[in-house]
């Protein structure tokens, strides 16, 4: 299987690696440092770098649902490496650092908004959550929430804990739609301290202060039961 590089340390931009599998679904590296589509965040894109100069465009990156293998998938008319082959893999670092601003401008928003959530959405270019609830919400009121959030600068980390530390604290998991991965033994907390911890396997900076301007854009009434609440970032970027 695949060292996911970005689990612990979201800041890393590239990596060597060397190619284990490649198929029609896509190139499997020994490790890597792009984040396959998964929990609401889109994958990253980027470039696998040949050792004689040239380079492979990866338009996504996903996981095989059945076999768990993490896929790079090249944009289309690449010629594919061989197995062994040794590249270095660099993710496009404007994409990943939306991921990351939007991300834990989420959390923020959970924060702001106790209720369950029950779909999520992550891309470069807006986020957007799905809460189990019939109440109003205010636009303004949630993105000065935020703006307050962000400017006070809290802290952000991950750490592991168990499967039964997991059991035995039910109250962590705040998604409806999709539930922490169990099996490895361990599940991966984000906290923002003083403000949110729960489950989660995504890419975040690591201070409230690096997310910059963003502010609700839209907010919907989806189902009698669903407000959805969509993020932008202020100035476009």
């Amino acid at each position: 299987m695949t060292e996911e590089l970005f689990r612990e340390d979201a800041t890393l931009a590239e990596c060597e690696a060397s190619v284990i599998a490649v198929d029609e679904r896509g190139i499997v590296l020994d490790r890597t440092v792009f984040y396959p589509t998964g929990g609401g965040q889109a994958g990253d894109g980027g470039v696998l770098g040949l050792a004689d100069g040239r380079e492979i465009a990866i338009a996504d990156t996903r996981k095989d649902r059945d076999t768990g293998e993490l896929l790079h998938v090249p944009a289309p008319e690449q010629a594919l490496p061989e197995i062994g082959a040794q590249v270095t893999a660099r993710i496009d670092r404007a994409r990943r650092s939306a991921h990351m601003r939007f991300h834990t401008a989420t959390h923020l928003l959970c924060a702001l908004v106790p209720h369950p959530v029950d779909g999520c959405s992550i891309t470069a270019g807006y986020a957007r959550l799905d809460f189990h609830m019939n109440e109003p919400l205010d636009k303004e009121a949630l993105t000065a929430g935020i703006a307050r959030l962000v400017a006070a600068a809290h802290p952000v980390r991950h750490r592991w804990i168990s499967d039964a530390e997991l059991d035995a604290n039910p109250q962590l998991v705040r998604s409806m739609s999709v539930q922490p991965p169990r099996g490895s033994g361990r599940v991966r907390l984000l906290e923002i301290e003083g403000v949110d911890l729960q489950p989660c396997g995504g890419t975040h900076v690591a201070n409230t202060a690096e997310i910059g301007a963003v502010v609700v854009t839209k907010i919907e009434k989806k189902s009698a039961m669903t407000r959805r609440v969509v993020l932008g970032f202020a100035d476009g970027v």
